[in-house]
């Protein structure tokens, strides 16, 4: 096959799906929703995505939020995004479900002149099509004639440049108007018209898959056996049988009369806990053997596990698999039939598929309370919110755009200055829920962390600050140690990510191995935070164990933070000399070095805003330079 830029184009349907959060409850019932990119061509381009294949989507969404949701979503999954057309006259689609039980989830597709189903010829582009080594059509885009006329000019154009053409039948009834709205699950409606639609299709495919019915549907038979054998008579595809839990069976050849005489991959016996979806998770696995031209055994265990994932997991493309998760996998397994619960697994998902890249971070931490408070007199309380507010926009002229740059602020005096902050993937901002100077650590406001979590922007990292001694008495690191395990445990649930920051030296000795042997402990604990925040180390050697730590018990650490702890510039700037060697080592996130001389004189009344915002822009600007020539 001729080079070519992208490994794979899907074609058709991308709605957003809104799933229910309560689990074995009707969709009547269901009190609040959860939102991913759906529709089987867009979870196939992030699921191929996600496996390695370089993967595009071309469709049609609404110029509106929900539009621009998805096409941000897939570009932060690495889609190329150039063949979606905004549609300024149609709505994106929507999709509401819920789990019900095992297997059953009822849903309603949203999609009455939806801009997906809008796709039309102008939309295929040759070059386009061209650029890829492969184009997926799936069914239910041949069901109006403007979406049918658009695949096959794809179709046409990738047979012309020998390109791979692959068939997903993707066959809901609903989508062809022959069930009702309320029968969005239905899998199942013979129709002869749908046959006449989608078996001319056949005879240009290389490859098609689909399940026991989608087969029957597109051979317009009523027997398997034979329906498979009507579609080798016109098709020489590699055809792939879809049997759910069983796993699947490969054709390459003529249909033997014993359909298990086909090529099996490796099963995987897993608990079914949503089933929408699977097929596309199926597909993408099989395509990443497929397009690489792996054995077509290989290709179907990859499959079986891409789709053991998505049916063990509530949502579609955001729970499909990386490909060092299904590496892993592979090459363990998994005591749990519910891959849900396996927590290493969870964490290589987590770590793998969580938002952006911090290969730097340099942040301004004004997160701080009771040092505010004693600096600003319980007289002008209320003016600390406004002081938070222009150290944002302090941190943000000296970011000046430029990725790597961030903040922690709080949420008790910090909510102007968090919405100043923004929530963008681009400005990191962390949130403390410690209460200050708690020891053993306790939560500010509630104990129940996750509920806060809930209210919290995606992008926004939880910090919990610990002061946390490896030589403290037992029962009190035990203490210590379960409620950060709390405070981790929501962050993942709630899919937020963490930092846990540790401070040793105000309760004992710190030396070369104190601060490794404290994150040691955490590990054991089952703790792989995000992030670290650590203090200036006493040495390139207590650098290096720490290193070690993290290195070793989780290669998917984003890094470690310095805090400062007041320290003058000229004091940190030896800290960040002995940090330059530490491969862990991302950044820093200081505050008082940076706001504390400001603060006294902005509540003082000797400092205007302007002079407040300069004189903490400039401070924070100075331990970027000094960061930045020492690394």
């Amino acid at each position: 096959m001729p080079d070519t830029k992208l490994d794979v184009i899907t074609i058709g349907r991308a709605s957003v799906d809104l799933y229910g959060q309560q689990i074995g409850s009707r969709l009547e019932d269901i009190a609040s929703f959860t939102k991913a990119v759906g529709g089987c061509p867009a979870n196939i381009s992030i699921g191929t995505a996600r496996l390695g294949l370089k993967s595009a989507l071309l469709t049609r969404v609404g110029t509106e939020q929900m539009g621009r949701f998805i096409t941000e979503q897939l570009t932060r999954e690495g889609v190329e995004t150039k063949g979606i057309v905004a549609d300024p006259q149609r709505l994106t689609a929507l999709v509401l479900l819920a789990v019900e039980k095992e297997g059953v989830s009822p849903m309603i597709f949203v999609r009455t002149d939806c801009a997906d189903m809008s796709l039309s010829e102008a939309d295929i582009d040759e070059t386009f099509i061209a650029s890829a080594g492969a184009i997926v059509v799936t069914g239910t885009h041949f069901s109006t004639p403007n979406a049918e006329a658009a695949q096959l000019k794809a179709i046409r154009i990738a047979r012309a440049n020998g390109r791979k053409v692959i068939f997903d039948i993707d066959y809901r009834p609903n989508l062809w108007g022959l069930a009702g709205h309320e029968a969005g699950f239905s899998r199942y409606v013979k129709s002869d018209y749908v046959t006449g639609k989608i078996k001319p299709i056949l005879a240009d495919c290389d490859l098609i898959v689909g399940t026991e019915e989608e087969v029957l549907i597109a051979a317009g038979e009523s027997d398997l056996l034979a329906a498979l054998k009507a579609i080798r008579a016109v098709s020489k595809a590699t055809i792939v049988l879809k049997r759910g839990a069983m796993g699947c069976i490969v054709y390459d050849g003529d249909i033997p009369d014993d359909l298990e005489k086909g090529i099996v991959g490796k099963g995987f016996p897993i608990e079914v806990y949503n089933v929408l979806g699977a097929g596309d998770a199926f597909m993408s696995g099989f395509l990443r053997g497929w397009l690489k031209a792996e054995p077509l055994g290989t290709c179907a265990t990859w499959a079986n596990a891409c789709g053991a994932f998505a049916v063990s997991r509530l949502l579609c493309a955001p729970e499909y698999p990386t490909w060092d998760e299904l590496s892993w996998f592979l090459e363990h397994g998994s005591k749990y039939r519910a891959l849900r619960k396996d927590e290493d697994l969870s964490h290589i998902h987590w770590a793998t598929t969580r938002r952006g890249s911090w290969p730097k971070l340099m942040a301004l931490a004004i997160d701080h309370r009771k040092q505010i408070e004693d600096i600003a007199g319980e007289a002008q309380f209320d003016r600390i919110p406004a002081f938070k507010a222009l150290a944002v926009q302090s941190a943000l002229k000296v970011a000046n755009g430029r990725p790597g740059f961030g903040m922690l602020l709080d949420d008790k005096y910090g909510r102007d200055a968090l919405f100043a902050a923004g929530s963008t993937e681009h400005f990191w901002v962390a949130r403390p829920i410690e209460l200050p100077g708690s020891r053993p650590l306790r939560f500010e406001f509630s104990q129940d962390v996750g509920s806060r979590l809930t209210e919290w922007p995606a992008t926004h990292c939880l910090k919990a600050l610990a002061f946390f001694h490896p030589d403290d008495p037992a029962a009190l690191r035990a203490e210590q140690i379960e409620t950060l395990r709390t405070a981790y445990d929501a962050a993942r649930k709630v899919g937020r990510e963490i930092l846990i920051e540790i401070i040793a030296s105000k309760h004992g000795t710190v030396d070369d191995d104190t601060i490794a042997r404290a994150l040691g402990e955490l590990y054991d604990a089952g703790l792989k935070p995000d992030w670290w925040k650590l203090e200036p180390q006493p040495s390139a050697a207590a650098w290096a164990a720490v290193d070690a730590v993290i290195e070793t018990r989780d290669r998917y650490c984003r890094g470690v933070v310095m805090l400062g702890l007041e320290a003058p510039i000229e004091t940190l700037r030896k800290g960040f000399a002995t940090a330059k060697a530490a491969r862990t080592v991302r950044g820093f996130a200081v505050g008082r070095t940076i706001f504390a001389e400001a603060a006294k004189a902005w509540f003082a009344g000797t400092m205007t805003d302007d002079q407040a915002i300069e004189d903490m822009a400039g401070k924070f600007q100075a331990l970027v330079d000094v960061w930045e020539e020492n690394t």
